[in-house]
C-alpha cells in the first residue's frame, strides 16, 4: 500500500461529511439572515476537517497505544495497530494537525470578529482550543473521556451546539436561543454516529476497559438510545420550524427521514456488529443532507 493511501486509510475519509454538517447549516442559517460572510464559511469547513482528521488520527494512535485496537476488532482498517505507520510517525502527523487546525482557527476567528472586542476574541480562542483538546483527549491520556463513557456528551457539544451556533455567531454577530434546536439536532445525530461505532466495537470494548455508553448500559438500550437519538433531533427541528415558519420549503429537510427509518430498522434487528460499517457512512451522510436541506428550506 502506498503512503498515501496509508494515510487517506487513517483520515478515515467517511467520517468528513459528519464533520461540515455543523458549520454548513451555521452558515446557512446566517446566509437566511444575509448575514453570510465567505472567510467564515471557508475557514470554518476546514478547521472542522481538521479537527475531525486530528480526531481520527488521535483515536487511532490512542486506541493502538492502549491495545484496545487488536486483531479481535472488526471495524475498518487503523494504521498504526497494523503497523503501517509507527506510532512515532503518527505523533508527528497528529502534530501536524495540530497545527492545521490552529491556523485555520485562528484565521476563522479574525475572519468573523473583525472589529469585534478583546471579550469575544479570547473566548472564541479558548473554545478553538478546547476543540483541539478535546479532539486528542478522546482517546489519548491516562484517563481518556472515550473510555469513560463521555464520547456522546462531547460530540453532542462539539459537532452540534458550538459547530451551530458558533459559526452562526461568526456570520451574523448575534445570537437567540432557538439556534440551539437545530444546532442540537446536529449534535444528536452526531452522537447517533458515534454510537453505531460504539455499537460495533462493544464486544472488543469490553473486554478490554473501554467503557463507552454502549459498554456500560447494553447492546439492547444502546438500540433504544439510537432511536431517541435520532427521533428526538428530528423533533427539535419541528419545533424551530414551527417557531420561525415562514413557508413549505422548509420542510424540506425531512427528506432525508427515509434513510434515518432505514437506518433505525437496520440498527434494532442487526445482530452482525461488521454490518454496521454501512450504517456509519450512511447515517454520517444523511446529517450532512440534513444541515443542507435544514439550511436551505430557510433561504429558498
Amino acid at each position: 500500500m502506498k503512503i498515501t493511501q496509508i494515510w487517506l486509510k487513517a483520515f478515515r475519509l467517511r467520517t468528513l461529511p459528519l464533520a461540515i454538517s455543523a458549520t454548513t447549516l451555521g452558515s446557512l442559517l446566517g446566509y437566511a439572515e444575509n448575514k453570510f460572510r465567505w472567510g467564515v464559511f471557508i475557514f470554518g469547513t476546514l478547521t472542522t476537517l481538521f479537527l475531525q482528521i486530528l480526531s481520527n488520527l488521535a483515536n487511532d494512535y490512542g486506541d493502538a497505544k492502549k491495545g484496545t485496537d487488536n486483531e479481535q476488532r472488526i471495524g475498518p482498517l487503523r494504521v498504526t495497530q497494523s503497523g503501517l505507520v509507527t506510532q512515532r510517525q503518527m505523533q508527528w502527523m497528529i502534530g501536524g494537525f495540530v497545527l492545521l487546525s490552529l491556523i485555520s482557527g485562528s484565521l476563522l476567528i479574525w475572519s468573523g470578529l473583525r472589529g469585534g472586542n478583546m471579550l469575544l476574541y479570547s473566548l472564541f480562542f479558548v473554545l478553538g482550543f478546547s476543540s483541539i483538546y478535546a479532539a486528542i483527549k478522546y482517546t489519548i491520556g491516562k484517563r481518556p473521556y472515550g473510555y469513560v463513557g463521555f464520547g456522546d456528551i462531547m460530540v453532542f457539544i462539539y459537532f452540534g451546539i458550538l459547530g451551530v451556533a458558533g459559526t452562526y455567531f461568526l456570520h451574523t454577530q448575534s445570537f437567540h436561543f432557538t439556534i440551539l434546536l437545530p444546532a442540537s439536532s446536529v449534535g444528536l445525530f452526531s452522537a447517533g454516529v458515534l454510537n453505531l461505532n460504539n455499537l460495533r466495537d462493544h464486544d472488543n470494548d469490553a473486554l478490554n476497559g473501554k467503557n463507552t455508553l454502549v459498554v456500560r448500559m447494553g447492546v439492547p438500550w444502546a438500540k433504544i438510545y439510537h432511536v431517541v437519538l435520532l427521533f428526538t433531533a428530528l423533533v427539535l427541528a419541528v419545533i424551530y420550524t414551527v417557531l420561525h415558519f415562514e413557508s413549505y420549503y422548509q420542510l424540506i429537510f425531512l427528506l432525508p427521514v427515509p434513510l434515518l427509518i432505514s437506518d433505525v430498522k437496520k440498527v434494532i434487528t442487526n445482530t452482525v456488529p461488521v454490518e454496521l460499517n454501512r450504517e456509519l457512512k450512511r447515517l454520517a451522510v444523511a446529517t450532512l443532507l440534513f444541515s443542507l436541506s435544514f439550511g436551505l428550506g430557510l433561504v429558498l
